[in-house]
């Protein structure tokens, strides 16, 4: 089961080009900065009063719990899972010796040599990390200065996640050197607060002119058909106009009106819409429309005018 853990690993790191932490929990508590102690002849710190496989290298702390590695910037976490595949050489070729709480199959390994990391992680590991364990001692990198001002947070002052990277930058000006540790130190920071909503950034005020302005966002709007439509007054009713335009009635043209109107042809008319101010005409006398005015001409002498016009 270990073997297949370690080469699920092998293959999702390989594929992974940066490191992504995940804070966990590995119970260790340190109310204080601890004392750290050069291990001889290696870049690397270790914490000899810790009950823990507590070091530091290259600008980060590093534990060894549970069979698995941790990481972090600040001497007391949050830590981040380190795969096999992302441990740092030198803290590989640490010596068992230096392991405070080391585990039980390190029994009966040299304890001025480093761990058997091949045989516990098997051969796709080895294979992977072959020559991790050669280097020529006499050629070590110097170590990294320790993150002194980290002492004077202690206890309460511990500072939470989202402070640590800030005060880390403004206080610890070295640059890690291993191009693993670079990855593990460039990750976004395993434990970030939660981004202040929109609601806590905003007044008082401002909250409640957006929450109204939502409501009424919110509110259906009314449906064009439901809204009052204003009277047309200014242009008249079709059957107003055709009233207007219609001929007078049939029984108050004499015979000799219909004859005419036969003979010849009315013009086409074409409907407009009257004037405003013929709503407002004064209405005429009963019995004086159009058929009245044509039998007054009709009374003449039908040769009166045409034989005047020839006499003249």
């Amino acid at each position: 089961m270990r073997h297949i853990f370690i080469v699920l690993c092998l293959l999702f790191f390989s594929a992974t080009p940066t490191v992504a932490q995940v804070s966990v929990n590995i119970g260790i508590d340190m109310s204080s900065y601890p004392e750290l102690v050069r291990v001889p002849g290696y870049p690397v710190y270790y914490a000899p009063r810790q009950n823990s496989n507590y070091f530091f290298y290259d600008g980060m702390y590093w534990v060894y719990q549970s069979d698995n590695w941790y990481a972090s910037s600040w001497y007391n976490g949050p830590w981040g899972f380190v795969a096999p595949e992302m441990v740092p050489l030198f803290i590989l070729r640490v010596p068992v010796r230096y392991y405070r709480n080391p585990p039980a199959y390190f029994h009966g390994w040299r304890r001025e040599a480093p761990p058997h990391w091949g045989n516990h992680w098997g051969n796709d590991w080895a294979q992977h990390r072959r020559g991790w364990d050669q280097w020529n001692r006499h050629s070590a990198p110097a170590p990294a200065p320790l993150p002194a001002y980290q002492r004077k947070y202690s206890g309460d002052r511990y500072p939470q996640a989202e402070q640590q990277r800030e005060i880390h930058q403004q206080n610890y000006r070295y640059q890690p050197r291993d191009a693993m540790v670079r990855q593990h130190d460039q990750a976004p920071a395993v434990q970030r607060a939660p981004a202040p909503s929109r609601q806590s950034r905003e007044s008082p005020p401002e909250r409640n002119q957006r929450s109204q302005q939502d409501s009424q966002r919110a509110a259906p709007s009314p449906h064009p058909s439901s809204a009052p439509v204003a009277p047309r007054s200014q242009a008249p009713q079709r059957g107003e106009a055709a009233q207007r335009s219609a001929p007078a009635p049939e029984q108050q043209r004499t015979p000799v009106d219909r004859g005419k109107q036969q003979a010849r042809p009315a013009p086409v008319q074409h409907e407009q819409p009257a004037p405003r101010q013929d709503q407002h005409r004064a209405p005429q006398e009963p019995g004086r429309g159009h058929g009245q005015e044509r039998n007054q001409e009709n009374d003449r002498d039908p040769g009166e005018g045409h034989g005047q016009g020839r006499n003249r």
